[in-house]
């Protein structure tokens, strides 16, 4: 007997990629369990499947930084934050963390299919009674639009949100005039795409020769010291923390003064919530 549950939860990360670099996702899990039926005629109570699926994936991997450490260049060092991870392709990053913060695979790039097997397998570690096989499914919002991926970090964040370098895929939308704009959606989400969003009290200002082309982050939070520096062509820095209300309104003002209209932006961190603010120019 299968039991299946779509859309139990969602994973919000951001992954090294050899291609694109530093990569925000969030991708919806579905979930089926195989076993066999109890005396109660069940295979497992649906209201236990959620917590426990969900508590080892928000203790796990959820909000870390995934690294491939076979992926070309990549390398590991222990640092004061606890592990630094360096890469020169395809461009510089130093991300330095608390070890919690980050999720080490052994593999050469991250895909959602293999990553899907991967948290399976954790999970049959110890599986619920009765149950004989888990499968994960992870898959992207399906989004009719623009949409863009960034990864930031948000140090005054309770939970791990604080992690500097956890991302999202998220929709954008754009209104002027009471109507949707799509061509400026696409327009900034095309600009957004794998972009990291930053606080300006977070930069670090580092004039020495070799690093006046990129930008370094660092910051204090509950859960430890955390450093970023990657190139500032890959950066957006906002005069506020990256929070999706300060993300929505920034936009918005962005907006307003670049087309000269008063506009309506509703910014989404991840699947389904988010900020919607008003601007005029």
């Amino acid at each position: 007997m299968t039991l299946f549950v779509n859309r139990l939860t969602h994973l919000d990360v951001s992954f090294w990629c050899p291609q694109r670099g530093l990569v925000g996702a969030s991708w919806q899990v579905d979930v089926e369990l195989d076993g066999e039926l109890g005396e109660d005629g069940m295979l497992f109570d649906f209201g236990e499947v959620k917590p426990w699926i969900k508590s080892r994936l928000d203790g796990g991997l959820d909000h870390t930084l995934l690294v491939p450490t076979r992926a070309p260049g990549v390398e590991l060092h222990d640092c004061r934050e606890g592990l630094s991870v360096r890469s020169e392709r395809p461009y510089p990053l130093d991300v330095r963390a608390p070890r919690q913060a980050l999720t080490l695979l052994p593999w050469r790039e991250i895909t959602p299919e293999r990553l899907a097997d991967h948290l399976a397998a954790e999970l049959m570690r110890r599986p619920p009674p009765r149950v004989t096989d888990i499968r994960l499914r992870l898959r992207e919002e399906a989004i009719e639009g623009a949409a863009y991926t960034y990864s930031h970090g948000l140090k005054h964040h309770a939970g791990n949100c604080q992690r500097i370098a956890h991302g999202h895929r998220s929709r954008l939308q754009v209104w002027q005039q009471g109507q949707r704009a799509p061509v400026l959606e696409q327009q900034w989400a095309d600009w957004l795409a794998d972009r990291y969003l930053l606080d300006a009290a977070d930069v670090v200002d580092d004039d020495l020769p070799g690093f006046r082309d990129l930008l370094t982050c660092r910051y204090r939070a509950e859960q430890g010291h955390f450093f970023i520096r990657l190139p500032r062509s890959r950066c957006a820095v906002l005069p506020t923390p990256t929070t999706v209300e300060h993300i929505a309104a920034w936009l918005a003002g962005a907006i307003a003064r670049e087309s000269g209209q008063a506009t309506r932006v509703q910014a989404f961190e991840g699947i389904d919530k988010g900020a919607i603010a008003e601007a005029r120019p």
